[in-house]
């Protein structure tokens, strides 16, 4: 087996317009872990309107305090689409287990980032996700290689922001591609 030639953790992936995968249509994904073992990451921008924060807390019987910020809860991706992942500035860490992915972000997939958000001392800027989406050994470097996905690094309001609608553009744009002009027909240079 061929060994990995560039580790994409920290990354973004943005879907390219012609994506197959219906879940991934013009999905932005924060590369949480890259290796060749395979990858996982979470869609950054993919509201779940129909479920607040709010009512997780309170189903996961967590109190809140007058302090606790509306967070948006986002589809993170097909896989374990009950479990919660929470990408976070580096100011917070877990006791229980927060990855470093990149300097920058962390991610903290254990209950007690949910609580100490909801006591209102959580991390600064904070992204909540229901589910991951994961690759196995080579898949993602296969989809990358047929044109299923641009990378580019990440910029904090991407990851962060609240325009989830403008995300996937402003990711392109941000490569210096105009969203209008990419087609499933475009070469590769």
């Amino acid at each position: 087996m061929e060994t990995m030639q560039t580790n994409l953790s920290g990354k973004l992936l943005i879907a390219m317009p012609d994506m197959g995968d219906p879940r991934f249509t013009h999905a932005v994904i924060y590369l949480c872990a890259h290796s060749d073992e395979g990858a996982m990451g979470l869609i950054v921008n993919k509201p779940q309107p129909e479920v607040r924060f709010s009512d997780l807390l309170e189903q996961l019987e967590i109190p809140r305090s007058d302090h606790v910020r509306n967070i948006r809860v986002h589809f993170g991706g097909p896989v374990e689409h009950a479990r919660g992942f929470v990408l976070h500035s580096r100011d917070y860490r877990s006791e229980a287990g927060t990855l470093n992915v990149d300097g920058a972000i962390g991610m903290t997939g254990t209950l007690d980032v949910l609580e100490d958000m909801a006591r209102g001392t959580g991390p600064d800027r904070a992204m909540l996700a229901l589910g991951y989406a994961g690759w196995g050994p080579g898949q993602l470097e296969s989809e990358i290689a047929q044109n299923g996905w641009l990378t580019s690094d990440p910029a904090d309001e991407i990851v962060f922001g609240r325009a989830d609608e403008h995300k996937w553009s402003a990711a392109l744009k941000g490569l210096g591609i105009d969203p209008i002009m990419l087609s499933s027909t475009a070469g590769r240079a």
